[in-house]
């Protein structure tokens, strides 16, 4: 799960508002004005059959509005009320509550007996998901180094929380807790991973007395620009409330959520999801759901048809892009645009009439 922007200009868009740029450089804090939508997204496990990245299907797009702030002259019952209003309706407790219509209809579609894992950044590290009440659903999401955690202090006190505190990064510098290692797809092709794994910690103000996990993923080395020097990332810290699964199981998602970004990027560039001039209360939050709708459909579409890989189904690459192993969404927009073309019979019921010439302008708009 991940928030996204779509930038507005038009002033009569009654949930747009400014909000922090996403693209603004460490240095300087950027404002844009637009729309913010929440999307969830669901990880095909693609690499468990071939060599393949997994793949990001959307299944929830919804837009989280601000709370649009009363004005000077506002009473302070006006004031009082806006500030109880941020509390409930704000990114975090929106995504609670579409993470659950998500249960829901994963068990209508006969997955009851499944487990739901919510994959999330630093963003949705917070109270609002670590004390909610989940239904077979776990949580992981990247925490920051320097987060106040802490073991359960002794039996037999009035305490709950020991004394001790310590932060991740502290965890990762702990010589007494031993590196493991776990087997990932990532990059195509599988990598030994080392991590550390810390159970039956708690974050006092966050998630309270539900124990947790801690994993401390170590930085990956890489070199750059053929240089023989090797450098270091940072590490990464995870927090989860899943306590029982492989670390094995609980990396993997989390480094397949890059593939929400790719999401985003498609469906913004090759989709134009935003560019859509409206305004009505009900077509702004509506019709960019409607396109990553069938965005979704065409991915999915894409896989059962044609699998994975980049096969000769599609259309040749150019030849300073051969390196290709899955089709993109501009790929299958093409196959979907020359099907059209050639099977008009089929879109007659729904009163499409395509052509090669308007086929041909709807590409290059």
């Amino acid at each position: 799960m991940d928030d996204t922007r779509l930038h507005k200009t038009g002033r009569k868009i009654q949930s747009a508002f400014y909000q922090r740029d996403p693209l603004s450089p460490k240095f300087r804090v950027n404002l844009m004005f637009g729309l913010r939508f929440l999307q969830m997204s669901l990880l095909v496990p693609l690499y468990r059959g071939q060599q393949q990245s997994a793949r990001a299907l959307p299944v929830r797009f919804v837009e989280v509005p601000a709370v649009k702030k009363p004005g000077k002259k506002a009473s302070p019952e006006e004031k009082l009320a806006w500030k109880q209003k941020t509390r409930e309706l704000n990114l975090s407790t929106r995504s609670v509550e579409v993470a659950r219509t998500l249960r829901t209809s994963l068990d209508a579609a006969g997955a009851a007996d499944r487990i739901l894992l919510l994959v999330g950044d630093n963003s949705f590290c917070n109270r609002t998901h670590f004390r909610a009440e989940w239904d077979r659903t776990e949580l992981i999401v990247r925490a920051r180094r320097d987060l106040k955690l802490c073991r359960r202090a002794p039996l037999g006190g009035p305490r709950f929380y020991d004394s001790t505190k310590f932060t991740p990064l502290d965890g990762y510098q702990d010589q007494s807790i031993v590196w493991k290692k776990a087997k990932i797809f990532h990059g195509g092709r599988w990598r030994m991973l080392r991590y550390k794994d810390v159970t039956n910690v708690f974050w006092q103000t966050g998630a309270g007395q539900k124990p947790l996990r801690l994993l401390v993923v170590a930085p990956i080395p890489y070199h750059v620009g053929g240089s023989k020097r090797r450098s270091h990332r940072d590490p990464a810290f995870l927090l989860t409330t899943d306590l029982r699964a492989p670390a094995g199981h609980l990396l993997q998602p989390y480094f397949d959520r890059w593939q929400i970004e790719v999401n985003h990027r498609e469906e913004k560039d090759t989709l134009g999801v935003g560019q859509a001039q409206v305004r009505s209360l009900q077509s702004v939050p509506r019709q960019p759901a409607f396109a990553v709708a069938a965005y979704s459909a065409l991915l999915l579409a894409g896989l059962l048809a044609y699998g994975a890989d980049r096969t000769d189904d599609y259309e040749p690459l150019p030849k300073w892009r051969r390196g290709a192993k899955r089709p993109s969404c501009l790929d299958l927009l093409t196959v979907l645009r020359t099907e059209m073309a050639e099977n008009p019979d089929l879109l007659q019921p729904f009163g499409i009439h395509p052509d090669w010439i308007s086929l041909g302008k709807t590409a290059a708009a």
